[in-house]
């Protein structure tokens, strides 16, 4: 899938897309099918019957299942076919990182090798490195990790303290530091590591595990994902040949900030393939389970429980697939590009969506895995049951690539760096959302046009509260964490409502509103919940940098908004939602 003319990343925060723009689910190709069923195959014939091995730490066993999925290609989907790989779109990757997401350990160490241990590589990587390295991690004959967290520097990554100093012959560069909590790190034969040139460039390399003066540390305890390996690497005057120096001396966070974007967007991807089994152990375990003679998916409880987290995948799905769509638009044709700079630039373009998939996929899932365990009730705390497992595991991905917290704030920076550049006319688009707050508001009687009504009004309140904001703090704005983490969850929500609508939207044109009954459904759950979040987000805003007449006066303008919006009847549209997901067994759109 290419892209003619790229969207403009963050768009959806001032501007509505149309349906026919995203991808969607419904858009896989038979190509895309065939990869999903290759994933699917090799999950549960190779992986899920060694997944007791694998959670007591075989890492011999890990190795073996990774360099099998790299005879099946599913290794190779993110690099190039002219160095060994299978050159596939990120539909592709997100398929399968979707699919492998349920399998804990064996799922991370997958999902880290394919993407931020292999695409530095890819996309940033000389011909010669391309050719060395691409084919064996393409194959499995290679397994790569990710170096960038250190002992005192983790979410501030170019803090690093691990430096490279070119020695007197010119012919290597000698690195000394340790990185910490590095996945995969027992069996990785390549290191992506960070380090300083003479103290101060921060300059990415491409290391291997017999240069010398590579060691690692004992392998961490970890509460999850016990069946990853996590390790300190550590360099004592390690030697790197100059030419393994990855990108340009001082550019290393182009790559190390860039590639954290697609490996946030295949994060949400494992997130919500994990949520959708999650799911599944739910949806199941109550339609067995009995109590007061009856099955306990049967009571009212329940079935608004499998509502809610029905609804959460829907969206989840939505987003992760547009935003596939627009890496694919933005990437798709740069395989072979020599180009860092344009490379750069793209990975950065979607920043705000890729960090929305990594923070809405991982907080679905705790969502999905604590309810699931709640339905489980005493069984869902004994190891017996796969759901205990899932729960512990769920719980690392809200700190993975950069917690929920930094990529929340990441989210309002974006929006307003972009305006400082002039590339958002920041005072017009906020007081066209004002003029259109003060009009009435119109809903017809159609299908889904409540919720396109409802978008347009999450969209122009959320510009209203960043514009309160902006008049409040000025170019200080991004000091105000409390203010930017409610602004970035409204805009979470609203990209999570209109990537459910257009999804739907799409879906209803094609196949006729009778046929897509339950995607309609599902989109009003989700669109409901947007407002009631965005209602109270917003109130909390205004009165957190309002005061007096300004405050009120905006108050005034919002709350008879939001009321003009009413549902009814949301429990038995939700007892509809529950009802087919029970009847399928798992989830369902």
């Amino acid at each position: 899938m290419k892209s003619a003319s790229l969207q403009k990343g963050g768009s959806f925060l001032y501007e509505q897309a149309g349906s026919d723009a995203v991808f969607t689910p419904e858009d896989f190709t038979q190509e895309h099918i065939m990869m999903a069923q290759t994933a699917r195959q090799f999950l549960e014939k190779e992986v899920d019957p060694y997944q007791e091995d694998i959670e007591n730490q075989d890492f011999s066993r890990v190795v073996t299942l990774l360099k099998k999925a790299g005879e099946l290609g599913l290794l190779a989907h993110s690099i190039p076919e002219a160095y060994g790989g299978l050159g596939l779109d990120k539909i592709s990757k997100g398929l399968v990182g979707e699919i492998i997401g349920r399998s804990s350990g064996y799922g991370v160490a997958h999902s880290n090798h394919t993407c931020i241990a292999t695409l530095p590589i890819t996309y940033f990587g000389s011909k010669e490195q391309k050719e060395k390295y691409l084919p064996k991690l393409a194959s499995g004959e290679y397994l790569g990790a990710y170096c960038l967290t250190e002992p005192g520097s983790g979410s501030d990554a170019l803090a690093a303290k691990t430096t490279a100093k070119l020695n007197e012959k010119g012919t290597h560069y000698v690195l000394n530091g340790t990185k910490l909590y590095i996945t995969n790190a027992v069996f990785s034969d390549t290191f992506i590591v960070y380090a300083k040139v003479d103290g101060d460039q921060f300059t990415a390399f491409i290391v291997e595990k017999d240069f010398p003066g590579l060691s690692l540390g004992p392998e961490e305890q970890k509460m999850g994902i016990k069946g990853s390996s996590t390790r300190s690497v550590i360099f004592e005057d390690c030697l790197v040949p100059r030419e393994n120096l990855l990108g340009e001396i001082g550019k290393g966070h182009v790559i190390a900030l860039n590639v954290l974007n697609l490996g946030r967007f295949n994060l949400g991807s494992a997130c919500m393939g994990a949520g959708k089994y999650a799911f599944k152990l739910a949806v199941r375990f109550t339609k067995e389970r009995h109590q007061f003679k009856r099955a306990i998916a049967d009571f009212a409880a329940t079935k608004e429980k499998t509502a809610k987290m029905a609804a959460r995948i829907y969206a989840a799905e939505a987003i992760q697939y547009r935003t596939a769509g627009l890496l694919e638009g933005a990437l798709g044709g740069l395989y072979d590009s020599e180009d860092s700079a344009l490379i750069g630039k793209r990975m950065m373009e979607y920043a705000a969506e890729c960090a929305i998939c990594k923070v809405y996929g991982s907080e679905t899932l705790d969502q999905i895995a604590d309810e699931s365990l709640q339905l489980h009730g005493g069984a869902g705390f004994i190891k017996e049951y796969k759901i205990e497992q899932v729960y512990r595991d769920s719980r690392i991905n809200r700190i993975f690539e950069g917690t929920n917290e930094i990529n929340r704030l990441l989210l309002p920076t974006h929006f307003f760096r972009k305006a400082a550049k002039g590339e958002i006319e920041l005072e017009e688009v906020i007081q066209k959302a004002i003029y259109n707050l003060k009009q009435p508001l119109t809903q017809s009687e159609g299908v889904l046009e409540r919720e396109t009504a409802a978008v347009h009004l999450l969209r122009n309140t959320l510009l209203a509260c960043m514009g309160a904001a902006y008049r409040r703090f000025g170019s200080s704005l991004s000091e105000e964490q409390e203010t930017i983490m409610k602004l970035s969850d409204m805009a979470i929500a609203l990209y999570a409502a209109e990537s459910s609508l257009l999804r739907s939207e799409k879906a209803i044109k094609k196949n006729g509103p009778e046929k897509e009954e339950s995607k309609i459904l599902l989109t009003e759950t989700v669109v409901e919940d947007a407002l009631l979040q965005n209602e109270i987000l917003a109130r909390r805003i205004i009165s957190g940098v309002l005061s007096g007449d300004e405050r009120k006066e905006l108050l005034q303008l919002l709350i008879p908004a939001f009321q003009s919006i009413s549902y009814e009847n949301t429990i038995e549209r939700n007892r509809k939602i529950a009802d087919l997901q029970q009847e399928k067994g798992q989830f369902v759109s």
